[in-house]
């Protein structure tokens, strides 16, 4: 049984309808259609049988006397009903004729050996002495209860009440059995419409219903595949945000490392740069020709410019080193104009030429996402400054969908992402774009490498 429930809820709506409904409809069908067919038949019969009977009382009755005070018929009454039912229209309509008494007694028959025959009354009878009128139709009747009545044609057989005129007693019942060839015909005519009328009915009321619970079923099968792939989608975002959020994870756990590796490179640079010019200035104001106030003034004056320059390429070194941590103003400036900004130092600083194309640029963007984009250009021209050479540099920026994307490309040499060593370059670059949800990708080849960033705007926009 469970086997078969959940076999058939595989089905669809529609088919278990189908399936389900189409039985109850044939189980409602054939229960409708053999009881409409049956009261028919039954209607039909009744009519016919009750026309015969009020025709046959209308041609009988005159003849028969006061049958109250009669206990037989005399000779002129039984050949006034021979002549009558052996001839016309009753002699070709019935095949018997019988006239009973209360307690059973024929009174009359065309059969003249049943007549003054006393039998006990059957049911059909009794109903006919309590005033009704019975019908029954038979295609084959062999027999009666008083005799053989044998026919090769359908047979009507009628119980008639004859009643007293004046009091509406019943005094007599007129048995007599009717050819049915035509009530035959008829029947069968009726019970051919009637099952056309019913068929007709019942399978169009179960197209109907089908038809409806079959565009039901199309809806929800359509509302459940638009729910699988909204679900779809759904876990593909939770992929993507999870994702996401690891990536945003691990670059915030990269911060501390990245800012103290800042500091080693910002200590390094003024150690190799600055101390060491300044070093050299202490030491030469412990020469001899410093201190020694009997040296020419050429030899002194020589030894201060030398000093004086020494110190002015460690305030040089200490201005640049400064210049690139401390960001320009940037957070009221539209993306191509800090794209211009940060091309234009790179381009004072190195001398180098860069081609800058930006289009499709928005006018608002956050401080968190303009900081990343100056940050990603600085670093991205100057490792390629240092390792192409600054051979065919460019900066590209321009909007893909609902993401800003920059490139910055050379024609230098290339290299091995995977055995390169560039300090705080390329991770600190990727840590902070993805920091923000970005995307940081690195192409390289020996015809040259670009890096791209690219940045959804409603996360940024968040960030």
């Amino acid at each position: 049984m469970r086997a078969f429930v959940k076999f058939f809820g595989s089905f669809s709506l529609a088919k278990q309808f189908f399936f389900a409904g189409g039985l109850v409809t044939l189980v409602a069908l054939l229960s409708v259609g053999f009881f409409v067919t049956d009261l028919i038949a039954k209607a039909i019969t009744q009519n016919t049988a009750a026309a015969t009977a009020l025709y046959v009382d209308s041609v009988i009755a005159p003849i028969l006397p006061d049958l109250t005070t009669t206990e037989s018929l005399d000779e002129s009454i039984e050949r006034a009903l021979d002549e009558t039912l052996g001839q016309g229209a009753l002699a070709n309509r019935l095949i018997s004729f019988r006239l009973w008494r209360g307690d059973g007694t024929a009174l009359y028959s065309n059969d003249k050996a049943l007549m003054g025959m006393k039998v006990p009354p059957d049911d059909d009878l009794k109903r006919a002495f309590s005033g009704q009128m019975v019908a029954e139709f038979e295609l084959d009747k062999d027999e009666d209860p008083a005799a053989a009545v044998k026919s090769d044609t359908p047979v009507l057989e009628i119980y008639n009440p004859i009643h007293q005129p004046w009091s509406g007693e019943v005094i007599a019942v007129a048995e007599f059995y009717e050819r049915a060839n035509e009530l035959t015909d008829t029947l069968a005519l009726t019970r051919t419409k009637s099952w056309l009328a019913v068929v007709a009915v019942t399978v169009g009321f179960f197209l109907l219903l089908s038809a409806i619970v079959l565009k039901g079923s199309k809806t929800i099968e359509n509302q459940r595949t638009a729910l699988n792939a909204r679900v779809e989608e759904l876990d593909l975002l939770l992929r993507h945000n999870q994702d996401l959020s690891g990536r945003v994870r691990r670059a915030s756990q990269n911060a501390a490392s990245l800012n103290e590796r800042v500091l080693r490179r910002v200590s390094a640079d003024l150690h190799d740069g600055p101390v060491q010019l300044m070093a050299y200035a202490s030491m030469r104001v412990e020469s001899r020709a410093i201190r020694d106030g009997s040296r020419p003034e050429p030899e002194r004056m020589k030894e201060v410019e030398a000093i004086k320059h020494s110190l002015d390429d460690a305030i040089r070194e200490v201005r640049n080193i400064c210049r690139g941590l401390a960001l320009p103003d940037i957070e009221t400036l539209p993306l191509p104009e800090i794209l211009d900004r940060v091309v234009s130092n790179y381009r004072s600083h190195t001398g180098v030429d860069v081609e800058l194309i930006a289009e499709g640029a928005y006018a608002v963007l956050p401080a968190s996402a303009r900081i990343c984009i100056y940050r990603f250009v600085q670093e991205a021209l100057n490792n390629g400054w240092k390792h192409a050479d600054g051979k065919g540099q460019r900066v590209e920026q321009w909007i893909a969908g609902d993401c800003v994307v920059v490139a910055v490309s050379d024609h230098g040499p290339g290299f091995d992402p995977s055995v390169s060593n560039d300090g705080l370059g390329l991770s600190g670059l990727k840590d902070r774009v993805e920091s923000l949800g970005g995307r940081f990708d690195l192409t390289t080849s020996q015809q040259g490498t670009t890096l791209t960033m690219s940045l959804k705007i409603f996360e940024a926009e968040a960030a």
